[in-house]
């Protein structure tokens, strides 16, 4: 009984989000994150986004990615819009990370391609591992101790 209203469900969720949610509040994004080398990569799905639209922040240890994909409007097809299905969500989408003190925030990049948005992240130099060098010292070979007897 429950399958029966699933539809009923999603598209009230759907029509509530349009209604009350893409204007006021921003919309999460999927993201993966990873280290490849001496880089961090967040990597944010993001079909259909105006690459004008997109703005990434670094600010206070904190990396800021925003963008808006906007509804189809009359003047964009020349005529009346009726939609048959409205199911891509659209509006603001916004998501924040918090970035620690080993990445190099005056480096970070960001690449638009095929609806992903690359931020690569440096490691920062003090953050980077070193190999410290042990020393030895020459203690002048074995000692043989006398006990002094014969």
């Amino acid at each position: 009984m429950t399958l029966a209203f699933d539809p009923l469900f999603r598209d009230l969720n759907r029509l509530t989000t349009e209604v009350f949610g893409t204007s006021r509040a921003p919309q999460g994004m999927a993201m993966d994150a990873y280290r490849a080398g001496e880089n961090y990569i967040a990597e944010f799905d993001l079909p259909g986004i105006d690459p004008d639209s997109l703005e990434v922040r670094a600010e206070n240890n904190t990396l800021t990615v925003r963008a808006q994909r906007q509804g189809r409007t009359e003047s964009d097809t020349n005529g009346e819009i009726s939609y048959i299905a409205a199911e891509r969500p659209r509006g603001t989408f916004s998501r924040q990370l918090a970035l620690g003190d080993g990445l190099d925030l005056d480096n970070i990049t960001a690449d638009y391609a095929d609806g992903v948005l690359t931020v690569t992240m440096p490691v920062a130099e003090q953050a980077k591992p070193r190999q410290i060098q042990v020393g030895r010292r020459d203690t002048g070979g074995r000692k043989v101790i006398d006990s002094g007897g014969s």
